[in-house]
């Protein structure tokens, strides 16, 4: 079977050339005027976007344009001169084509550095140099790390202000390169910079010839990024069953849904969990078109041969690559409300297109950042926490380790009282270490 130009087009858009990358550091470190200094030097600021932020720095009383307020768009961020929500901006060079996300860096505000890190290729991490590394930059890499980001990047910023010493560079990148290691952050590359003068941001810097690496838009535009999960274990969370009913399709019934990884061909056997029925690909759609094979992140259509009983949130994977499916979940969580996480608490665990209901068995650990040690059995997490838990779940789910897949190894945890997103949870093992263990009493109604 051929595939049509248009799907054989979409096929052949190389993905390597997409780098994700969100941007992390403390407070007043300078990650949105090194976004903002980004975007003005590579050209990709449009004249009425340069123009407001132009006038909004004057309106503020400042001489120079506040290339801060390119993605400080809340009027909150804008009065307080601080980033709050995750601010999203999509560019281009002729290199590589890419999306930002300009994360917080208050502590409060850690829970949206880890949705802006959910889905990046790379992570800039921003530390002051006249401050070095701090409790918080140790929070962002320890988050890189939770979220398998393969590439870190340490922006030593402000070098201006400490007469571009490259002693004071070389102090900050062994101690943070030292701690990430730890972490098992598998690559970092560290890169003295100013944002506000734009030294080695898009071009390299006049007062630091010391300095031989490349600047941070060249680096961008040449780390090796591989977005080929189709070695990975196939996966299809069916978010839509589509049934037309019409005299055209009368007995039309697909599977519609974004392939989380790996690829599915036509005639393929496969398993629909957590039923554990089995049937084969009939047929793919794909925008419309019938293909023999798909990919990730295609979204797309699947039939199958067998007319069985599949909904919204079941998941259908190769029969020869089959993932377990349990009620018991162990993981790393980032805890990101404000109300805390105990032990016996009642919660919803959301993974891809499904929503079960949990009960917090254990909370064996939580993570020491200075040290990288584990508190055992601290009862509870709070906001900005990140610790082990287990889990029970009311109905078997298939969950695979975050290290095979960030996308079907991940899961939110969710107050079922309204709705509130409690934390961000990455199945298996992490860089945790020692866990301890301890019984824990079934509490009344959710008894799983």
């Amino acid at each position: 079977m051929s595939t049509t130009p248009a799907v054989e087009e979409l096929a052949g858009l190389s993905a390597t050339t997409l780098l994700r990358f969100a941007t992390a550091g403390s407070v007043d470190d300078g990650k949105s005027t090194l976004v903002g200094r980004l975007l003005h030097d590579s050209k990709s600021v449009l004249v009425d976007q340069l123009e407001a932020v132009e006038h909004a720095s004057r309106s503020r009383g400042a001489a120079e344009p506040d290339l801060a307020l390119l993605t400080d768009g809340l009027r909150a961020e804008r009065e307080q001169g601080i980033t709050i929500d995750v601010a999203y901006r999509y560019f281009a060079t002729p290199r590589r084509r890419f999306i930002l996300a300009d994360t917080p860096g208050h502590v409060q505000y850690t829970r949206n550095m880890v949705t802006g890190a959910s889905t990046a290729d790379l992570a800039v991490v921003l530390v002051d140099a006249r401050n070095g590394v701090i409790e918080q930059t140790r929070r962002h890499a320890a988050v890189a790390a939770l979220l398998r980001v393969p590439h870190v990047v340490l922006a030593v910023n402000k070098m201006d202000l400490v007469d571009y010493e490259e002693r004071v560079f070389a102090r900050i990148a062994e101690e943070f390169t030292a701690y990430a290691g730890e972490l098992g952050v598998p690559e970092i590359t560290a890169i003295p910079i100013s944002a506000l003068a734009g030294d080695n941001v898009v071009e390299p810097s006049a007062h630091m010839d010391w300095y031989g690496g490349p600047t941070v838009l060249e680096h961008l535009e040449t780390v090796p990024v591989s977005h080929d999960l189709t070695g990975c274990h196939a996966r299809l969370p069916v978010q839509y069953v589509i049934r037309p009913q019409t005299a055209e399709h009368p007995d039309y019934r697909g599977y519609a849904g974004q392939i989380a990884a790996g690829t599915f061909r036509v005639g393929e056997p496969v398993t629909v969990l957590p039923s554990g029925r089995t049937s084969k690909v009939a047929g793919i759609d794909l925008l419309g078109t019938p293909v023999d094979v798909a990919w990730t992140p295609q979204s797309v259509t699947l039939l199958l041969e067998d007319d069985i009983d599949i909904s919204r949130g079941d998941l259908i994977v190769p029969s020869h690559d089959a993932p377990a499916t349990s009620q018991d979940v162990e993981a790393t969580v980032c805890h990101v409300a404000d109300t805390p996480l105990v032990v016996g608490q009642r919660v919803l665990l959301k993974h891809t297109t499904r929503t079960v209901k949990a009960i917090v068995k254990e909370i064996p650990s939580r993570l020491t950042l200075d040290d990288l040690s584990q508190h055992p059995s601290p009862g509870r997490l709070v906001a900005n926490d990140i610790g082990r838990v287990k889990v029970r779940l009311a109905e078997a789910l298939a969950i695979d380790t975050y290290a095979d897949s960030r996308r079907t190894g991940s899961f939110l945890l969710i107050d079922p009282a309204d709705g509130t997103t409690l934390a961000a949870g990455m199945a298996g093992e992490s860089f945790a270490t020692a866990e301890a263990t301890h019984s824990v009493a079934d509490e009344d109604g959710w008894d799983f």
